[in-house]
């Protein structure tokens, strides 16, 4: 089954300004969107989702109650809710395996999900804006297309891509909003931007700076954070990376310099040196061969447990 907007298949392929022009309500949710203030998410019941990162939980969380990711420059968030159980997937793309990954969220969410409850499964995509080397226009299409040929019906609600997230400074070209969160609770969609980006920030961005594939980071039924046993191969030529400046790494490893926020090279740069000091990370970093397990305490903050079998 495809994908619907307002109760009528989406024809594709369309450009953006194509499928707003036949469903105004598109845009003025857009406009909505766009026109809120950011808000500052503390990490109390946080679960910070990063690139090539998905998380899905449901409403019967004891420990979560707002899922939400940032620094989305070309890269699309993505959030797929059913509305009967209130089932929600968060993750955020890159455009790296776009054909894998919406099989993978649609399966990550339907592990909570009753299909056979009254309710729908709604879509939400933000981010990317009009880069010169239309990265953000790749994505897009790419994954209307592939929400398009999942088995079930799937309606989008939130549009806020591309030429809908653009503003023009100065004959440059900069996304508005980067990121947005979800009260799981409320089913509210708000911007958002995130201080506390943990737990293991370095090691899950060394994750996806290597190449690792999208992967599910949090088991709803336990209510625990997984993260690893991951592997990689040294990251090529990291000690001629980090010898070069600030602007160097901006404009080689960003796929969009100017709009990148400005903590971007010092997140790159601790990166960097994160997989100069672990290149094989094997038993160092997950003894055992075991995944790192976090849970929220009783203040709502992220806390270390026991590897399993431990």
């Amino acid at each position: 089954m495809p994908l619907f907007i307002e109760g009528r298949r989406v024809q594709l392929p369309q450009s953006v300004r194509e499928i707003v022009r036949a469903h105004p309500p598109l845009e003025e949710r857009a406009k909505l969107l766009r026109g809120q203030s950011v808000q500052l998410v503390g990490p109390k019941g946080l679960l910070y989702v990063q690139q090539r990162e998905l998380a899905v939980t449901s409403p019967k969380d004891g420990s979560i109650s707002i899922l939400g990711s940032d620094d989305a420059t070309t890269c699309h968030i993505v959030i797929l809710r059913h509305t009967g159980n209130g089932a929600t997937c968060m993750t955020h793309c890159d455009g790296s395996d776009t054909k894998t990954e919406v099989p993978l969220i649609m399966n990550s969410l339907k592990s909570l999900s009753n299909h056979t409850q009254n309710g729908r499964l709604e879509v939400h995509l933000v981010g990317g804006f009009n880069d010169d080397r239309q990265l953000s226009q790749k994505l897009t299409n790419q994954l209307l297309h592939e929400f398009d040929r999942q088995e079930d019906d799937i309606h989008l609600m939130t549009f806020c891509v591309t030429e809908l997230n653009d503003r023009e400074e100065n004959e440059n070209h900069f996304p508005i909003i980067c990121g947005i969160a979800i009260n799981i609770k409320t089913a509210e969609i708000f911007r958002a931007s995130f201080p506390e980006r943990g737990p293991e920030e370095e090691l899950r961005s060394a994750r996806s700076l290597t190449g690792g594939p999208m992967i599910n980071i949090y088991d709803a039924k336990t209510e625990q954070l997984h993260i690893g046993p991951y592997f990689w191969m040294p990251f090529p030529h990291v000690d001629f990376w980090l010898q070069q400046d600030d602007k160097q790494l901006l404009e080689n490893l960003s796929t969009s310099p100017l709009a990148e926020p400005p903590h971007f090279v010092p997140h790159i740069r601790s990166t960097l040196m994160f997989l100069k000091k672990y290149p094989f990370p094997g038993n160092s970093l997950f003894p055992g061969n075991r995944a790192l397990l976090y849970k929220k305490n009783e203040g709502g903050l992220w806390e270390k447990i026991s590897s399993p079998g431990s």
